[in-house]
């Protein structure tokens, strides 16, 4: 798994960076039996996103061979939805700072998600 900051604080944020990919990989198997096999996470001042790659299950592979990839695409989509709480927990979690919005995205031919984190903006004394 790579990890990247986006910043020059490499040494801690390097830990959030490899813990946030980690915790997210975890979800995913928990949550759909089986999780990607790649993954590169990057938090900056305002977001955080993780690159997730070869994230299909077999089922869904089949539906995606048989043309029902919008099928699946739905179906992640909604489910994304109902579980977008336990997302952005573990990027709160990971990172101190409170998620305003989470959007999920999956690319079929790429076999590729893309979880993207919006932070609120920070206080000063938070700094």
């Amino acid at each position: 798994m790579e990890q990247h900051s986006g910043t020059s604080d490499s040494a801690p944020r390097g830990a959030v960076v490899s813990q946030l990919s980690r915790e997210i990989v975890q979800l995913h198997a928990r949550l759909y039996g089986r999780g990607p096999t790649k993954a590169r996470s990057y938090i900056h001042a305002d977001y955080a996103v993780c690159i997730l790659e070869e994230i299909f299950t077999v089922a869904e592979r089949t539906l995606i061979d048989a043309g029902s990839r919008q099928h699946v695409m739905e179906t992640r989509a909604k489910f994304q939805e109902a579980v977008s709480d336990q997302f952005i927990e573990i990027v709160e979690g990971a990172t101190g700072r409170k998620v305003r919005v989470f959007s999920s995205q999956v690319d079929i031919d790429a076999n590729m998600a893309i979880e993207f984190f919006v932070f609120h903006p920070e206080e000063e004394g938070e700094r």
